[in-house]
This record gives structure tokens, sequence and C-alpha cells, in this order.
């Protein structure tokens, strides 16, 4: 079974994945100005790849933080692209600037 990255267009749409995910979040934040735009792009396929991999132990969603400011606020992003590991809405990790899935793997495994 494919799974796959959810996309949250706005604020209401994110909290309403977080609420339904009964397994830890993986949100990773995006940006579409200029400089962010290729690493962002890089970071959709890893992240699409890790939900692959960690199948039903996690939920991934991607959102942009112009779409999501509450989201952006909350968990302190300052840029993009950036993931943080939710585990029933507490952020319990936070990543900055683009990662590789080795990176990724290691910054999840440490905290599920």
């Amino acid at each position: 079974m494919a799974h796959r990255v959810h996309q949250a267009r706005e604020d209401a749409e994110f909290d309403f994945i977080l609420r339904m995910s009964e397994v830890p979040v993986l949100a990773y934040f995006t940006g579409t100005w200029p400089k962010a735009i290729e690493p962002c792009r890089v970071m959709d396929r890893v992240v699409g790849g890790v939900a692959e991999d960690y199948g039903g132990r996690l939920t991934a969603v991607r959102a942009d933080i112009t779409r999501c400011p509450a989201a952006r606020e909350r968990y302190g992003i300052t840029g993009a692209p950036s993931c943080v590991l939710l585990k029933e809405g507490e952020a319990v990790a936070h990543g900055a600037g683009p990662m590789t899935v080795a990176e990724i793997r290691e910054f999840l495994d440490g905290h599920l």
C-alpha cells in the first residue's frame, strides 16, 4: 500500500490532519520564493520516499509556510524547508534546511 504525503493547503487542513493521525506526524514546511523552490522540491522526493518506507508508523504532511501561518508560528518555523516531528500535536524534534534520506531517517529514528 502506498503511503502518500498529505498536502495542507491552509491551517485548518493542517490541524485536521494532525487530529486524525493516530501515529506521529512528520510535518515539513516549504516555501515558494526563488531560493526555497529547489531545496523544497528535493525535500518533496525525500519525504515521499521516507513516508513510503515508514508506512503506517508515520503520517507525512507538507505545508507551505505562507498558506499555513498559524502552524508556522506555533512550531517556530523561520525558513523553508524545515521539518517538525509531532507526537499528539506536540513538537518533539525540529530540523532546518534540506535533508538527505539518511539524515531524515536518523532524525525520525531518534524520536519514533
